[in-house]
């Protein structure tokens, strides 16, 4: 069998937005995945259904300590292994392929087994660290010139071989992997010439919603970093450019919220905007009870949709009975806003009531102008939702079945956060209100809570996150 083509794809630090558009998509096409532990785990929900993922990890990868040649040579035969089985492999690796990613030894082992590869380049910690910080690495007044080190061999000693009078040279520096050496950096810097009142600023988690920026001067920077308890991955940068950051760093300077929904990240507007989905949609175990429902589907006068997961999850498992759209002829439908209202079009469906306010309360309002006295609806939704909706309807004089077609869960792996960076957390549905309250407690005294809805509003209230 002749082995597959082997792609070196480097996924971007911190978060996973920040790969190629092309990386992602010869990710969505891969066969194997074997990855770096630093990646964002949330790119790996791009790779296609029953991909291998595998991780660097267990093979022997050191966390932030580099990797030993045991562990290199694992991966190496694992990817070559994979793609002789004829199997498309794809290698994510944290940053850029080419920057200090050990990718030529993964490169020679290919070689060496005819293996045809395609490396494609991604966005290293050094830009990433650099963009998110305001510190530009090169500026016509300040530096024309920057060297990338890597903190493993800079260690201040000097039998590392590097000639650090010719570094203290450059205009700017940028260290990887330097934190746990930056004292002895430091000193051999200052040793070879460089002021002592040069500026430095130390990025960790570059990217990520966790970045934090320590900022000093080469005489106190190994202080201020270890007073601030600072721990890997992280980027040195050193030169006059880091006094830019005062001025340039547009993360300070924009408002920042913490977007709680599952809707993706936002864009062009008055904030920056970071997402931590808090909700986790997934498929039922057992559909046993929706399906029978689905097959009497004709037997209702109304279908109202209150969410677009409900669309989703509503029109599959209409296809894994064996109908459908043709069945829903003549039937009336009702979506509970914009986003259910897109989701209905996707399936060829154009909704016949969407309310001008976007909530359940909306939803009644618009059916309070209709006679349903006697009129059977269904309402497909989350195992989670209330009977709110439902109740509002009896009300009406309208005969209501309920059915969950899916599981809203707390998303797994939330990331410890420093709250007190944002300066609004927004809420989209009363679960998210539950599932932060479960994991992060309050909100500091100066944050503030946006909510979607009334509903999500009330519910913001009892858990005394809100006014």
């Amino acid at each position: 069998m002749k082995a597959k083509k082997v792609y070196l794809i480097g996924a971007g630090p911190g978060r996973p937005d920040l790969i190629t558009v092309r990386g992602l998509n010869i990710l969505r096409q891969a066969d194997v995945v074997v990855y770096d532990y630093l990646i964002d785990k949330k790119l790996l929900d791009e790779a296609k259904p029953g991909a291998s993922l595998i991780s660097s990890e267990p093979l022997g990868k050191k966390r932030y300590s580099g990797r030993s040649c045991s562990a290199q040579k694992k991966i190496n035969e694992l990817v070559v292994s994979e793609a002789k089985k004829g199997k498309c492999v794809v290698r994510v690796k944290n940053g850029d392929p080419s920057v200090f990613s050990r990718v030529s030894e993964e490169i020679a082992e290919l070689i060496k087994n005819r293996i045809e590869f395609e490396i494609v380049p991604g966005v290293t910690a050094a830009n990433a660290a650099a963009a998110f910080s305001g510190i530009p690495l090169t500026d016509r007044r300040n530096s024309s010139s920057v060297v990338f080190l890597t903190g493993h061999e800079s260690n201040g000693k000097k039998e590392t071989g590097i000639d650090w009078n010719s570094i203290a040279k450059f205009d700017s520096i940028v260290i990887y992997m330097g934190v746990n050496n930056i004292s002895g950096i430091a000193t051999r810097l200052i040793e070879s010439g460089k002021p002592l009142d040069t500026a430095v600023a130390l990025v960790s988690n570059a990217g990520d919603i966790n970045q934090k920026t320590v900022r000093g001067r080469l005489k106190n920077i190994a202080a201020k970093v270890k007073e601030q308890d600072i721990e890997p991955p992280a980027i040195l940068l050193i030169g006059k450019n880091v006094g830019l950051e005062r001025d340039f760093n547009w993360i300070k300077k924009n408002k920042r919220v913490l977007f709680t929904g599952l809707s993706k990240e936002r864009f062009f507007t008055d904030a920056t905007y970071c997402h931590i989905p808090l909700i986790k949609i997934e498929p039922l175990d057992d559909y046993k009870e929706f399906d029978s429902r689905l097959r009497k589907i004709r037997d209702f006068d109304w279908i109202v949709f209150a969410s677009r997961y409900g669309v989703e999850h509503f029109f599959q498992r209409l296809r894994e009975i064996g109908y459908d759209t043709r069945v829903l002829n003549g039937m009336k439908i009702a979506a509970v806003g914009t986003s259910t209202k897109t989701s209905l079009l996707a399936f060829g469906i154009s909704a016949d009531l969407v309310p001008q306010r976007e909530s359940s309360e909306g939803l009644v309002e618009e059916f309070k102008k209709i006679d349903l006295k006697g009129k059977r609806i269904f309402l497909p939704r989350s195992d989670i939702s209330d009977k709110g909706l439902e109740k509002e309807f009896q009300r009406l004089g309208a005969i209501v079945t309920t059915s969950f077609v899916y599981k809203n869960t707390i998303a797994k792996d939330l990331p410890d956060l420093d709250l007190t960076s944002f300066d609004e957390v927004m809420f989209t549905s009363p679960s998210t209100v539950r599932n932060f309250k479960k994991r992060y407690g309050r909100l500091p005294e100066n944050v503030k809570a946006k909510c979607i809805g009334d509903v999500t509003l009330r519910e913001a209230r009892r858990c005394r996150l809100s006014d």
